[in-house]
């Protein structure tokens, strides 16, 4: 059976072990920083369960300073980029670094096509939320009831806040917002075009995404700029069928497309795929954005980070969830005694500053963890390095991607009786661009460590602040999501 080409995984024992290159990658970003941590990662026998340790275990080795926070990002990058690879249509194989300098037959440049909508600009920031469109006081309100129950830090309400008292912030006509994965749920593009700017769309060469992104285009005020094959025609079903490109397979067709492309880029990293794939597109979209800035001057990055990973939080967070845990009812002390301990334990030490927020679920796997890890890396190597950086955890989603999990699908529906807010796309895409909107004209948050910058304006759900582990609470949010469903 032929194997896999474009980005792929290194051959290991004559085989592309997404477990070996896991558990090597998180060995190399811990080695200067932790050499226990580092033997503990080499010899984890059970890496598909036991991960999850390790994983908190970077954040944690990275609270000793700030330098040690950007060496496990650099050292894990650099790990990653030493071993990926990629197979050309013909076998060959090169590293993945060296992608860029091979020229590929049968592949022609890409042309761009410019689509501009028909609708006037929106100068006001608006949400959409439970059916309701919020602006001013509204919108306010909304922001204080959200801090209110913990469900933003504080940082996410006075950047919205912001964006709100400068609603000129609004014209992005002097960016190109690169939305990669500009199909994704949880991107950028609809509120964009909204607002009048110009979005650079990159996304797989389907018809079916370019027919619903067309769509949007022509509603609102702004331009999209999509990538096409020669050839093209000019109406919408030609530009849908000849649409598309494709990281994974063309890299360096696609870098050469966005390096053609006048005025700033804001490189917008929304791309998602199932499984270990996941990975190799990850990967693809940190070797593009590595390129395009060793060849431009003027590339900003901006990320989404899943809520569902170990993240350090304020004293503030610890304190709040403290003050729930104190509260808990008769029938969840309970429950905790009667579990022996394993259910329903305290979200942090008391005292704890900065907390460890341990959110990761076992059942996405360590693929997913390393693909969203890697995002983190490369937002702390680049903001080090003076690079404009907007870097955003974003809320619980009811996402397509979710509810494909029967699992999270349950924990989502049961998740709001532990004090978590599920939020829908469209009010969580809306809420990330307006946070996208403030790190762009404010130059974005660049504090003493790389952990506060994470923490800067996260739109967590709640699971920062909860009274509870989340882990602990997340097999009775599946069997009380299950039972609500099957009610």
């Amino acid at each position: 059976m032929e194997g896999p080409t474009g980005v792929v995984f290194p051959l290991i024992d004559g085989t592309r072990s997404t477990t070996a290159l896991g558990r090597a990658v998180v060995a190399d970003a811990l080695r200067a920083v932790d050499p226990v941590g580092t033997r503990s990662a080499e010899h984890e026998t059970n890496w598909r369960h036991g991960y999850v340790g390790h994983f908190r275990r970077l954040v944690e080795a990275g609270l000793l300073s700030r330098d040690a926070a950007v060496t496990i990002a650099r050292d894990g990058l650099a790990a990653l980029h030493a071993r990926m690879r990629v197979v050309g249509a013909d076998g060959a194989e090169v590293p993945l670094d060296d992608v860029f300098a091979a020229t590929e037959a049968g592949q022609p440049p890409l042309r761009t096509a410019t689509v501009a909508g028909v609708g006037e600009p929106e100068r006001e920031l608006s949400l959409p939320y439970r059916g309701q469109r919020l602006r001013g006081d509204e919108l306010h309100r909304r922001l204080d009831s959200w801090v209110t129950a913990g469900v933003i830090e504080p940082s996410c309400a006075e950047a919205v806040r912001a964006v709100m008292a400068n609603p000129d912030w609004l014209d992005l006509r002097d960016q190109r917002i690169v939305v990669l994965g500009a199909g994704a749920e949880m991107g950028p593009l609809p509120s964009v075009l909204r607002w009048g700017g110009d979005v650079v769309a990159v996304d797989l060469p389907r018809p079916d995404i370019w027919r619903r992104l067309l769509h949007t285009a022509r509603r609102y005020a702004g331009r999209l700029h999509l990538p096409v094959r020669p050839g093209t025609g000019d109406d919408d079903q030609a530009l849908a069928d000849g649409a598309g490109a494709d990281l994974l397979h063309r890299l360096p067709q696609a870098a050469q497309w966005l390096l053609g492309m006048d005025g700033r880029l804001v490189l917008g990293n929304y791309v998602y795929a199932d499984g270990a794939t996941n990975v190799r597109v990850a990967m693809a979209v940190d070797a593009l954005t590595r390129h395009l800035q060793r060849c431009r001057d003027d590339v900003a990055l901006a990320f989404l980070a899943t809520p569902t990973d170990v993240y350090a939080v304020p004293a503030e967070a610890v304190q709040h969830a403290e003050r729930g845990y104190a509260a808990r009812g008769l029938a969840r002390r309970s429950l905790r005694v009667l579990s022996g301990g394993r259910l329903l334990h305290r979200n942090y030490p008391p005292g704890a500053d900065p907390g460890v927020n341990d959110s990761l679920v076992p059942q996405q796997g360590p693929n997913y963890a390393l693909a969203k890890r890697l995002q983190r890396w490369r937002a702390t190597a680049a903001r080090d390095a003076g690079t404009t950086v907007s870097f955003k955890v974003a809320p619980p989603t009811r996402t397509r991607s979710v509810l494909r999990n029967r699992a999270l699908a349950a924990a989502y529906a049961g998740a709001h009786r532990f004090g978590i807010e599920v939020f829908d796309p469209a009010t969580s895409n809306t809420l990330m661009a307006a946070l996208l909107v403030h790190d762009l004209r404010t130059g974005g948050p660049v504090q003493e460590h790389p952990w506060r910058d994470e923490a800067y304006g996260a739109a967590h759900g709640g699971l920062w602040r909860v009274p509870y582990a989340p882990r602990s609470a997340l097999g009775l949010a599946v069997l009380l999501g299950l039972g609500g469903a099957r009610g």
